[in-house]
């Protein structure tokens, strides 16, 4: 079977995820759990079959172990059945968000209605992420007016099209430039954006509002 692009990272990802060891995943799969371990660590082409069977014993699909879904949104599958809307409370919400990862920030720009993604890190119990001096972001959201706050939107969501089940959450508070006086203290955030490039002014969100949903079937 050709194509198989990273499966072996993929296998890992999927079996950590689910806190399994290689002979746990071997016997959900009826293979050998050495095989298991070949297939992680050495790039392999196995069978149609053998693929399935993985997937199924990692709570996936083929498709997304051969690496096919890189390239769509998340959540084309059907809905759970009878699917459940979960209410999540302040620190639940907390919780969720806090490992940071890649988040969206709204607000009203100069073009209108935007939705930029940003590396963040939850730190001191702000939202902290980077962004260019200058840039559209810096632009819309600096008011120039002291005492005079522009308050955003930050939603950060987590989709599991294997299990169709997911959570979103939504933090709205004021926007605030790091004053450089203030910097040494948010490095420690340790924020290293995707998108690269000199992204050096500091951005902290402070939550106001914080709300979550998770959706799982019953």
């Amino acid at each position: 079977m050709a194509g198989t692009g990273d499966l072996g990272r993929r296998i890992a990802h999927h079996r950590e995820r689910l806190g399994l060891t290689r002979e746990q995943v071997a016997e959900r799969a009826k293979v050998s759990a050495g095989y298991v371990e070949y297939l992680e660590e050495t790039p392999a082409s196995p069978t149609s079959e053998t693929v399935h069977r993985l997937a199924e014993a990692l709570g996936t699909t083929a498709d997304d172990l051969l690496g096919g879904g890189r390239e769509r949104p998340p959540g084309r599958g059907p809905a759970a059945a009878s699917p459940s809307l979960e209410k999540l409370d302040r620190e639940e919400c907390l919780r969720l968000i806090a490992p940071g990862g890649i988040g969206r920030v709204a607000f009203n720009g100069s073009h209108g209605p935007t939705v930029l993604p940003v590396n963040y890190k939850l730190h001191q119990g702000a939202i902290i992420f980077r962004t260019s001096y200058g840039g559209a972001m810096d632009r819309d959201l600096r008011t120039g007016v002291e005492g005079v706050e522009i308050v955003v939107g930050f939603e950060i969501d987590q989709i599991d099209e294997a299990q169709r089940q997911g959570w979103s959450v939504l933090v709205q508070g004021p926007f605030h430039h790091v004053p450089e006086e203030e910097v040494a203290e948010v490095i420690g955030a340790d924020v290293t954006p995707w998108a690269g490039g000199e992204r050096l002014l500091y951005i902290r969100i402070i939550p106001q509002q914080i709300t979550g949903r998770r959706i799982h079937g019953l």
